[in-house]
């Protein structure tokens, strides 16, 4: 062996550890991804399967320019995602609004996401267009509300979109403000009104007139205590078993631990696994220095 040789060895052999630990960051990142274009992806959520908490299970979905949410009835666009109010702020762009009337559709979740991200207190649902024989202003009244003091002339008459109620009529349609438990037990077709829009933060709209109101639908979640503040805390990601639903500590690609990264489990075997990727660079700094 050349001098020129024995000297490329170490250097070859330092070249191949590094590629080695770049392909484990990349994969490392690739495990739950922590963002859908410019909204954040944190513990409940995932939009990869394993990651997240497995109540709120392929309940988002990742595309190129936006996040959804998913239900039964349809993808409903995420505007945004308060991690400490414990809130999700949907708009479904099949509803009508002030500025454009939609065919009516309705709002459908399944019984888990209507008991852990149900709508929240402040988001109304306002049945508009109604026939004099619907349910809500007949033996099921008691479910309409007052609505920070708003009415139906006042929606009819702000709204382009809805002037056409008012127009076609002659008259002042009946209309319903409502919760979500109206909705989801009575369909349009059984409440028998035409239209439905939903306003959220309602405690701030007093006086506030519907062009201005704030459409859409915002939820409030729970969050399940499954230990993943020490998970986090010891550099892992909170995620589940994607077979039996348990909760794991994904501390890489191989090693996952039932509560945190400082005891990685892997074939049933412990590994004193390194808590962050800063541990795993120290480690490869020792094998480059001591070739």
């Amino acid at each position: 062996m050349t001098l020129g040789n024995s000297l490329l060895v170490p250097f070859k052999l330092n070249f191949t550890i590094l590629i080695i630990f770049l392909h484990y960051l990349l994969a490392t990142a690739s495990l739950c991804r922590n963002y859908c274009n410019n909204i954040p992806i944190n513990y409940p959520f995932g939009i990869d399967d394993g990651c997240g908490a497995p109540q709120f299970r392929r309940m988002l979905n990742c595309s190129a320019t936006d996040l959804f949410f998913l239900t039964p009835s349809g993808s409903y666009k995420v505007q945004t995602i308060d991690y400490n109010k414990k809130t999700v702020v949907l708009f479904d762009p099949s509803m009508s609004t002030c500025s454009i009337l939609q065919p009516h559709h309705d709002f459908v979740m399944t019984d888990i996401q209507s008991a852990i991200i149900p709508p929240s207190p402040d988001t109304v649902f306002v049945l508009m267009n109604c026939s004099i024989d619907s349910p809500v202003l007949n033996h099921y009244r008691s479910l309409c509300f007052n609505f920070s003091g708003h009415s139906c002339d006042e929606l009819y008459a702000s709204c382009t979109s809805f002037k056409l109620f008012h127009i076609l009529s002659n008259t002042t349609p009946p209309c319903c403000f409502t919760t979500y438990g109206t909705v989801k037990f009575m369909s349009m077709n059984i409440l028998d009104c035409t239209h439905y829009t939903s306003v959220y933060n309602v405690d701030a709209l007093k006086g506030v007139g519907p062009l201005d109101w704030l459409y859409g639908i915002k939820l409030s979640y729970s969050l399940p205590d499954l230990g993943c503040v020490r998970c986090a805390k010891s550099g892992g990601t909170c995620g589940f078993d994607v077979e039996t639903e348990a909760f794991v500590c994904i501390c890489s690609p191989t090693n996952n631990a039932t509560r945190d990264c400082g005891g990685a489990i892997n074939g049933g075997k412990s590994y004193g696994a390194p808590n962050s990727l800063l541990g795993v660079f120290v480690l490869f700094l020792r094998a480059i220095f001591s070739l």
